[in-house]
């Protein structure tokens, strides 16, 4: 399997269901916060999001935050999700994929890698040999390098078959 190559392509993080898990064997997820779980720089409350995290934790899937954002921006949503995280995680490390793995304690072929970047988060998720789950992105990033990026991710998963307008 290419590095780049997620095991699932879905549009939005809510499609992640108890029985979507179940099937794969998937016992916890570690999540990207920009454009994966909340609009990239938005602090507003997405109760659909903090809804969704609730029901997983309440059946017993493990969940924990893996963000490149800044610690203080990821420090606000670990309190507001309820679950554990990082921000500046140096994504896509395997060593940052590897603590993440260490603080759910549960091997990588039990975990999902869940985000919205190829070259971040299924590189990642890949090389530590995660189950990788790449969602749409959110919202339009404006920033220079994402732009150019998204270009990039938009060749690759043409290859696999996937045409999406991200």
């Amino acid at each position: 399997m290419s590095l780049l190559r997620p095991r699932d392509v879905l549009d939005h993080v809510h499609d992640i269901t108890p029985e979507f898990l179940a099937a794969r064997g998937l016992r916890g997820l570690l999540l990207d916060l920009d454009n994966t779980l909340i609009p990239y720089g938005s602090y507003e409350d997405r109760a659909d999001v903090m809804r969704w995290a609730a029901e997983l934790r309440r059946l017993g899937i493990r969940l924990y935050l893996l963000s490149n954002a800044t610690g203080r921006r990821a420090r606000f949503w670990v309190e507001k999700l309820g679950f554990e995280g990082v921000g500046m995680a140096g994504k896509p490390n395997p060593r940052a994929f590897r603590r993440a793995l260490d603080s759910l304690g549960l091997p990588a072929r039990q975990v999902g890698m869940v985000g919205d970047q190829l070259f971040t988060d299924v590189l990642g998720g890949n090389l530590t040999g995660m189950h990788t789950i790449l969602v749409r992105p959110l919202a339009v990033n404006a920033l220079p390098h994402t732009r150019m990026t998204r270009k990039l991710e938009r060749a690759v998963l043409r290859r696999y078959g996937h045409d999406w307008k991200a």
